[in-house]
């Protein structure tokens, strides 16, 4: 059976149809599905997003009591000698707190770094025989290495703040008349 020019044509049309419909049908389907996932995001709103958010808002407070933790166990230039850095007692009473003293999360001691590499490697050093010397049960003290100055004041400075914070301070004075409006005790 022989095959005409038209035959052969309508055929060949019939197939384009055919590609053609079954890749809109395909299209309009992932459009239906797109079209369905958004309106089910939509209806969801914000539940989804409320946890990321709520993380989102803690981290940079978590951040500081990170940095917080960590100056505040850094074993600074005044807790060892300086001349061969060997820790001095308020040294190791430091030590000691943050090896037993400390939460656990936090026990991590951090030793400024000296003015040499010697210096640096005698603290960690004599910190590492401070802990040891505890005699204590569970994990060790972790000890870092820390460019980071705490920041501190003096004593004496601490001291005199104090001092004029409490001499400016107004003299206590009772009401002259209590919460019901009755005369109250003067002097």
């Amino acid at each position: 059976m022989a095959f005409t020019f038209q035959r052969k044509s309508t055929i060949l049309m019939f197939l384009a149809m055919a590609t053609v419909s079954a890749t809109a049908t395909a299209d309009f389907g992932s459009w239906l599905h797109r079209q369905k996932m958004t309106y089910f995001r939509n209806s969801a709103w914000p539940d989804p997003f409320t946890e990321a958010d709520a993380l989102d808002v803690v981290e940079p407070f978590e951040i500081m009591k990170q940095n917080g933790w960590r100056s505040h166990n850094t074993i600074g230039n005044n807790l060892f000698r300086a001349e061969d850095g060997a820790l001095l007692a308020s040294g190791q009473n430091r030590v000691r707190w943050i090896a037993t003293q400390c939460p656990e999360a936090h026990r991590e001691i951090h030793v400024l770094e000296g003015r040499s590499a010697e210096e640096t490697a005698n603290r960690i050093a004599s910190v590492r025989e401070a802990i040891k010397l505890l005699d204590q049960e569970g994990a060790q003290p972790r000890v870092f290495v820390t460019s980071i100055v705490p920041s501190t004041t003096p004593g004496a400075i601490a001291t005199k703040i104090n001092r004029d914070r409490l001499e400016q301070m107004a003299a206590p004075k009772l009401p002259t008349t209590t919460a019901s409006g009755q005369a109250g005790v003067t002097e």
